[in-house]
């Protein structure tokens, strides 16, 4: 008689969530707790919620073997959101892919300065009349699409291009596009900033190019330089060189009144107004920590 013997390999939650907190925290990775109930979320498909309410778990053994697979990339420096496939933005689920620079909370400044303009806007005053006409958006170097897509969101009547050099960056924009059924409300097209693109009379110019300068590369996080596109990264020398390209083909673009909105850095930020300095309301608006994180400004009505 043949009897078959069969080894319980599961682990409970509780247990192996404190194994993979230790675990990360021994490799030094930013965060240990939240990298390890985030990639725990994403191996069991399940919400934070859940984590905290079921201890008792059992992870199967597979499951346990794609959770240490996933802790094992992160222990290495890939991002979490390279991992998951996903990140949040602006209230809204993004598909992120190596191909594209992870969207960041800072970014959503970008949104926030767009939308008190355009109410502005709205309003008119005594230098600019009232805009009443559906907007007219341009998204420079859009990556995952994350800048396109919250404006798409927050502006329903507005239309919305998008740019970006990679061919593979596009791909996945316009997945996400899909996914949020923005698909129809957004124009990609392949460009290196505007060149090619026959566009004039914008309202905004939005971008977060590239403006980490080669001399700052040793005080940018190793898992950025090693992970996330170079080319979404690094400018230059300085880091204002995409800009200086951006700025005179976003004049053209916009029309009298319209304004270019910029991510950029507090090392760049003196360069940035230097380089706007025939544009009117030049601003540069701080971060919650306080760095200069957005430069707007508008181009003159005559």
């Amino acid at each position: 008689m043949r009897v078959s013997c069969v080894v319980n390999l599961s682990v409970q939650l509780k247990a192996s969530l404190s194994s993979a907190i230790a675990r990360l925290a021994a490799d030094q990775v930013p965060s240990p707790r939240l990298n390890a109930e985030l990639l725990l979320m994403f191996t069991l498909n399940c919400d934070r919620a859940y984590l905290f309410a079921h201890p008792e778990h059992e992870l199967t053994g597979e499951e346990q073997t794609r959770y240490d697979a996933a802790l094992g990339e992160r222990a290495r420096g890939v991002p979490a959101q390279y991992i998951t496939g996903h990140q949040e933005f602006w209230g809204m689920d993004l598909i992120v892919t190596p191909a594209v620079l992870i969207p960041r909370p800072e970014t959503e400044h970008l949104i926030e300065t767009v939308l008190a303009l355009a109410s502005e806007n709205r309003a008119g005053g005594q230098e600019c009349p009232p805009h009443t006409s559906p907007l007219r958006i341009l998204d420079v170097g859009t990556g995952s699409g994350c800048i396109a897509l919250a404006l798409a969101k927050e502006f329903p009547d507005a239309e919305i291009y998008a740019t970006d050099i990679s061919v593979a960056a596009l791909e996945v924009a316009r997945a996400n596009a899909a996914r949020l059924q923005l698909e129809k409300r957004i124009h990609f097209h392949q460009a290196n900033l505007l060149e090619g693109l026959n566009l004039s009379g914008l309202d905004f110019v939005v971008s977060n190019p590239p403006y980490v300068g080669d001399s700052e590369e040793d005080q940018v996080q190793l898992e950025v330089r090693k992970y996330e596109p170079r080319d979404a990264v690094f400018s230059g020398p300085d880091g204002t060189e995409v800009i200086a390209r951006l700025i005179p083909q976003a004049h053209a673009a916009l029309r009298p009144g319209g304004w270019l909105i910029l991510e950029i850095s507090g090392t760049i930020a003196p360069k940035v107004e230097q380089l706007l300095e025939h544009w009117e309301n030049v601003c540069t608006i701080p971060d919650l920590q306080s760095i200069p994180r957005v430069a707007s400004a508008r181009k003159p009505l005559v």
